[in-house]
């Protein structure tokens, strides 16, 4: 059996959608621009250089969920996809989610990126399996601003992965093919654990391990 992983931010869009998330957000004048983006460019920066604090980010990047009602956030996000995200979708990367999933048993995104974020981004190519770091509800269904589980982000995407598995009553072990598709050098440990690991725009310490490596490097461009 096959199972095929695709990280989502610069592997299958062009461009990371939590960034473009929170730029977004900025521009609508809804959160003070200069602070919001300033601190929102930090966090990217650390998360490039692969020193990011995944708590910290996490406090920062949830707190505009928890402070507007879900039906504004939904509005929103609408407007993002159509902005933001669509002219970052590779035309590349789309057929080859469709190549996976023409032949493997399961495929699935695994993303740092909550899943508000990245659930219609996911649904865009087709994918309907999404491991994604969780944000944590309230009984009404709002945002809390909080965390629910293990955050998916470099080894709790290892951990998250087999959570996923197990509740569809499968091990890493049953597959005899796991291949995984990356541009970070965060993602190590799961394009470690694959039995093919795949590079896609790659950031200049994946690139020099891939190289060393072996591993096939793909640049695929909106």
């Amino acid at each position: 059996m096959r199972l095929a992983l695709f990280d989502l931010d610069h592997t299958l869009l062009s461009g990371d959608s939590d960034f473009e998330w929170g730029r977004f957000l900025a521009a609508q004048g809804v959160l003070d621009r200069v602070h919001y983006e300033a601190k929102n460019q930090a966090f990217y920066d650390d998360y490039k250089a692969g020193t990011l604090d995944i708590d910290a980010f996490l406090a920062f990047q949830l707190e505009p969920l928890a402070r507007f009602p879900r039906a504004q956030l939904d509005q929103w996000h609408h407007r993002f996809m159509t902005e933001r995200i669509l002219p970052l979708v590779s035309p590349a990367a789309l057929e080859r989610v469709q190549a996976e999933k023409a032949q493997a048993q399961l495929v699935a995104i695994v993303t740092a990126t909550n899943r508000f974020v990245t659930g219609p981004i996911a649904a865009l190519f087709g994918v309907d399996h999404l491991i994604a770091t969780e944000p944590a509800l309230n009984e009404a269904g709002q945002f809390t601003g909080k965390v629910r589980g293990t955050p998916s982000f470099r080894s709790g995407k290892i951990t998250r992965v087999d959570e996923w598995l197990a509740d569809l009553g499968h091990r890493w072990q049953d597959f005899t093919e796991t291949a995984f598709y990356s541009d970070s050098q965060n993602d190590l440990p799961l394009l470690e654990r694959a039995s093919e690991p795949v590079v896609v725009n790659p950031d200049p310490v994946l690139s020099d391990l891939a190289r060393q490596r072996g591993w096939p490097v793909y640049y695929w461009k909106s």
